[in-house]
């Protein structure tokens, strides 16, 4: 073993003063942090850049986690990638999803980029990924592929119906009577929130109406969280500076009115998390002007949300969150790190 004593401990001597050179100590991380690291490293990124991640537990006990990446937000080449967590180790990144889009085949008419994955694993049914494509978040449309083996293999992409996006980023929740109430948003006439059900897991679809009108409010990409006796709130991003929150006491099918809920929000997305134990977690921007920091705040029932844990408190961009509890309890955090990484955080909930 190489001692790394000298690279540390140089010495300038002046006459009989030794002025040793110091590093500054590293801050142990919280107790809550399990473990913390990337997916994969900057000397093998995939793509230029990556956004909008997502993160699902698998029935083998492994975890999945997706994000489209490319040249750059926008760009044709934009495609959705995915990766295993096994054994503490993520596999190579692999690309599941693209926006080449035909009238026959081998006929390429156009390409576009994708977006916004959202993984979900149904208690008895396939893995469903849903994406985004399109040129920009106002034109775009829902697509979804399935997999039977954990994500080792996908169908054939399929086109969601039309006026269906599908959960708009962050996943959907099942509900007791079978339906998977996926939180969805436009952004085509003002910023717009609403709710799409599937009682078939995606084959139909019912859609309730916007719960805001746009423009006096703007909010966006919602997160449900699951409240005794089976009351639902749904909250997430704003153009105004905070989050919003609305609640559903009918399984979702109509929503009480949006009000922020105030805390700081920069118009950036969020996600959230309802545990085991009927704690929430939510995962935000504290801040109503920056990406940065990217907090964790709790949530029991009837209290006010307390911040608990700092992901994130440097400078850059620490953004669009996924957040979700294996089935060991762990909660498993995936992010945007500077759009360059793809980065994850397993935390014991137990330690909040």
């Amino acid at each position: 073993m190489v001692s790394l004593k000298p690279l540390f401990a140089a010495c300038l001597c002046f006459g009989s003063i030794v002025v040793a050179a110091q590093t500054p100590p590293v801050a142990a991380p919280p107790p809550s942090i399990v473990r913390a690291g990337f997916i994969y490293p900057d000397t093998a990124k995939p793509t230029p850049e990556c956004h909008a991640t997502t993160i699902v537990d698998l029935p083998d006990g492994t975890q999945m986690a997706s994000w489209f990446g490319g040249k750059h937000e926008k760009n044709p080449d934009v495609v959705i990638w995915t990766a295993h967590y096994q054994q503490r180790v993520w596999s190579e990144p692999v690309q599941v999803a693209n926006g080449i889009q035909y009238t026959a085949p081998g006929s390429v008419v156009k390409r576009y980029p994708c977006w916004n994955p959202v993984l979900f694993q149904p208690k008895n049914g396939p893995l469903l990924l849903f994406y985004k494509v399109g040129a920009s978040p106002d034109t775009w449309w829902g697509m979804l592929i399935t997999s039977s083996d954990n994500g080792k293999t996908w169908s054939e992409p399929r086109r969601l119906p039309e006026g269906i996006l599908g959960p708009i980023k962050n996943k959907p929740v099942l509900l007791p009577n079978g339906d998977l109430l996926c939180p969805t948003s436009s952004e085509h006439d003002g910023w717009r929130v609403y709710f799409e059900l599937t009682p078939d897991l995606g084959r139909t679809w019912f859609r309730t109406g916007s719960l805001n009108d746009g423009m006096a409010l703007g909010a966006i990409q919602p997160s449900i969280l699951m409240e005794p006796e089976g009351r639902l709130v749904a909250l997430g991003r704003s153009r105004q500076g905070n989050l919003w929150e609305a609640s559903s006491t009918n399984q979702g099918r109509s929503w009480s009115a949006i009000a922020l809920n105030g805390l700081p929000n920069p118009n950036s997305g969020t996600d959230a998390v309802t545990l085991n134990d009927g704690r929430h977690l939510l995962v935000f921007n504290d801040s109503s002007t920056n990406r940065t920091p990217l907090t964790v705040a709790m949530k029991a029932p009837a209290t006010d949300w307390k911040r608990v844990l700092t992901l994130e408190d440097q400078p850059g961009e620490y953004s669009y969150p996924a957040i979700i509890q294996a089935a060991d309890g762990m909660v498993h955090i995936t992010y945007t790190w500077k759009r360059l990484l793809v980065k994850h955080v397993v935390v014991d909930p137990a330690k909040l």
